[in-house]
């Protein structure tokens, strides 16, 4: 049985090498370096850092029957064999491929075609996957059409399923093209549908601030979303049924909020269960050389579960997240900056110095080095 069945969106990484500042004016040229070829998107990135990380991890995604497709099949093969199994051909469809952007000193920016990915719906993952999963980390709706179309039907109808198989849940999503028609979805609807069904939802601060602080919430529409209102936003999501929030803050930090009640958490549920309700914790990021900020998010995900997978308390996975979150920046794409857990941990018990981040009303653990509290039951 697999530890996590890691599904959703998958697609073909090309991230060429920028020497300097880009200028795109019609008809000129610009020469750039050699382009690195690897997988995206929340299968690959999620799930073959779990793999690296030492957990039992399960792939589901769909794929065309092009040479895009291929290539996404031999990358998944080269960092585990069989690893490509679970992924759905899609005759006559186009894989998904992501053009990304890396500029020193800026956010990444991507040119993206969903392919089919569009096209997934909730029984592209079968029941006989479920069963053989104790956790499914489902990734990036906002960028699959049918998992978000129709007030996100498909979503919702996969994860109760999840849930009635006793299989813990988790989501995480991306933000959307603004103009396009995800960006143009009620995403309050879709995570008042789905989340009564998600045990861990995590999201970054700049998704969670977009799809939840909407106009009846505009103490949180400020830019950024400050740390002072992390809090508050996640209450709002624990409020509409997920039982852990997780809220990725870029260079700031990790921050996660568990509620008092979390029986019924699926068969991934830890032995320290106690340990984790009504928590409130921030983990600072680690200093790195950045090479790139591709997949951190995704990295940090892993992080985070693998903690959870293996008993790790609260203060330790949320610690672990943050590390391998960093490792990832490491690199220029998305996966070759994560190390096995073994070195990732020798790294944090030498002294990894992390960059100073005061939070504002946590107090500060200095056994574990981040910030943590667990309060008296909302």
């Amino acid at each position: 049985m697999n530890e996590v069945l890691v599904a959703g969106h998958i697609c073909l990484d090309i991230i060429p090498e920028i020497p300097g500042r880009l200028a795109f004016e019609p008809g000129h040229l610009i020469e750039v370096g050699p382009a690195r070829i690897s997988t995206g998107g929340a299968v690959s990135n999620t799930g073959l850092a779990l793999h690296k990380l030492g957990i039992k991890t399960g792939l589901a995604g769909k794929i065309g029957d092009d040479m895009f497709g291929q290539v996404i099949r031999q990358v998944l093969e080269k960092n585990g064999e069989g690893l490509s199994e679970g992924l759905r051909l899609s005759p006559g469809e186009a894989s998904s491929y992501t053009i990304v952007i890396n500029l020193t000193g800026e956010d990444r920016m991507f040119l993206h075609a969903p392919g089919c990915n569009d096209t997934f719906v909730a029984s592209d993952i079968s029941d006989e996957a479920l069963a053989n999963t104790k956790l499914l980390h489902f990734g990036y709706p906002t960028l699959m059409a049918k998992m978000f179309e129709d007030d996100g039907s498909e979503l919702v109808s996969l994860f109760s399923r999840a849930k009635a198989m006793g299989v813990t849940t988790s989501l995480d999503v991306s933000l959307p093209d603004l103009e396009g028609p995800a960006g143009k979805a009620d995403w309050f609807a879709i995570l008042a549908r789905v989340l009564p069904y998600t045990d861990l939802f995590l999201p970054s601060a700049e998704e969670i601030q977009f799809m939840l602080a909407h106009d009846g919430y505009a103490s949180l529409r400020e830019k950024p979303l400050p740390l002072k209102a992390f809090g508050q936003i996640a209450q709002i999501a624990i409020a509409m049924g997920a039982k852990i929030v997780g809220i990725k803050a870029g260079s700031q930090g990790l921050y996660v909020r568990t509620r008092e009640d979390l029986e019924g958490i699926g068969r991934a549920e830890p032995a320290n269960l106690e340990a984790w309700k009504n928590r409130e914790l921030f983990a600072p990021v680690f200093k790195v050389d950045v090479k790139g900020t591709t997949g951190a998010g995704d990295s940090t995900i892993a992080g985070l579960l693998m903690g959870w997978t293996r008993g790790m308390s609260p203060e330790q996975t949320v610690r672990a997240a943050a590390a391998v979150g960093a490792s990832c920046c490491e690199q220029p794409d998305a996966v070759s900056g994560v190390r096995s857990w073994e070195e990732t941990s020798s790294r944090l018990e030498v002294g990894w110095e992390h960059i100073p981040t005061e939070f504002p009303y946590i107090p500060w653990n200095e056994k574990h080095k981040i910030y943590s509290a667990c309060w008296v039951p909302l």
